[in-house]
């Protein structure tokens, strides 16, 4: 273990001066150039280097300055994503998944959160754009028109996420609401229901399943009785509201599907508080499988997308563009799947 005696630390008067690379340097015994690419250019660098380096740099307390080593590699190591929601939301594990890749390599996230704001989404990202990040993550497909011409003159590699699109900015990774909603349809039907409402949040994404879901329905001869639309952010409380109205309206369906588990939770509270009996009287179906859906009495019905996975996949394509290296694809569909659990049931 490096340890740095007394005399490495260097001093002015009674008060230590800053530590500089050379210093990191001379206590890990190597080069100022070798422990400055350790730091800002590690893929040049054996492992065991960077572990030495490190090591010094610990002990030291020396942290080193990004900003000197971005002029060399004219890389700042920052990517930079924005979200529309974290409370609640499905996007945190995406976020995670992110996070944690990124770092395995050096890079560090800047997040940001748009409120499901296109034009806030183009403000952040005009300011984030002035920082230089080496990448850009987006939430969805449909932006202000501002934002494509912004990344485009920019040259800056981007993912889309948690969408997919045959004309991606440059990559796009997730899944297709379109789809969703039309399998969503189909196995409910497949259980015998005929009476279909829906919760759903003011979200371009959620409204394209919901329509989706709807014009499978009408391919069947179906017509939905009520739509309830909640404004996000997505609170268990609006599924509550929602399925409140929805009753109060004097509609009576037999399932209601809910653009989020969180909004699906809100309505499997509502029934049961009026004493309807789920999934006997009323069925109830989420998105998102979170973690709580499956321990919920009784448990949520959903659909699952591999939330952490969108969050690494859109890691490593920006790392592979960044180092110029060839990612997998330009649309990355990660797909999903129904998950069938306690609130829905087989009818007749």
């Amino acid at each position: 273990m490096i340890a740095p005696a007394d005399d490495t630390l260097p001093t002015n008067g009674d008060r230590p001066k800053s530590i500089t690379l050379k210093d990191v340097a001379r206590l890990a015994g190597l080069s100022p150039i070798t422990v400055s690419r350790a730091l800002h250019n590690p893929r040049l660098v054996k492992p065991d280097t960077i572990a030495r380096v490190k090591e010094a740099a610990a002990a030291m307390g020396y942290i080193p300055n990004m900003l000197a080593g971005s002029l060399t590699t004219k890389r700042s190591q920052l990517i930079a994503a924005i979200v529309p929601q974290l409370s609640n939301s499905m996007f945190a594990e995406t976020v995670q998944g992110l996070n944690d890749e990124l770092s395995a390599h050096g890079y560090q996230l800047l997040l940001s959160v748009s409120n499901y704001s296109r034009q806030k989404e183009e403000d952040l990202l005009t300011a984030i754009l002035s920082r230089q990040p080496d990448g850009i993550v987006l939430t969805g497909i449909h932006h202000h028109p501002g934002v494509r011409k912004k990344l485009l003159a920019t040259g800056v590699p981007v993912v889309e996420a948690w969408d997919l699109t045959p004309s991606p900015i440059d990559i796009a990774i997730g899944f297709s609401q379109e789809r969703v909603g039309e399998k969503v349809a189909q196995y409910l039907l497949s259980k015998g229901y005929k009476r279909f409402a829906s919760i759903c949040a003011r979200d371009e994404r959620a409204n394209r399943r919901r329509l989706a879901l709807e014009a499978e329905l009408e391919r069947h001869g179906v017509v939905p009785v009520a739509t309830h639309l909640a404004t996000p952010p997505t609170v268990m409380n609006l599924g509550r509201e929602g399925l409140r109205a929805i009753l109060a309206e004097g509609h009576a369906p037999d399932v209601v599907v809910c653009s989020s588990d969180v909004l699906a939770q809100g309505a499997l509270i509502e029934a049961q508080a009026q004493g309807i009996a789920v999934p006997e009287t009323l069925g109830i179906m989420g998105f998102g499988d979170f973690d709580f859906a499956a321990y919920t009495h009784p448990p949520i019905s959903s659909v699952h997308v591999d939330k952490r996975a969108i969050g690494v996949q859109a890691a490593r394509a920006l790392i592979a563009k960044i180092e110029g290296e060839a990612p997998a694809g330009n649309v990355v569909d990660v797909g999903f799947n129904l998950v069938e659990r306690g609130t829905t049931r087989q009818i007749g």
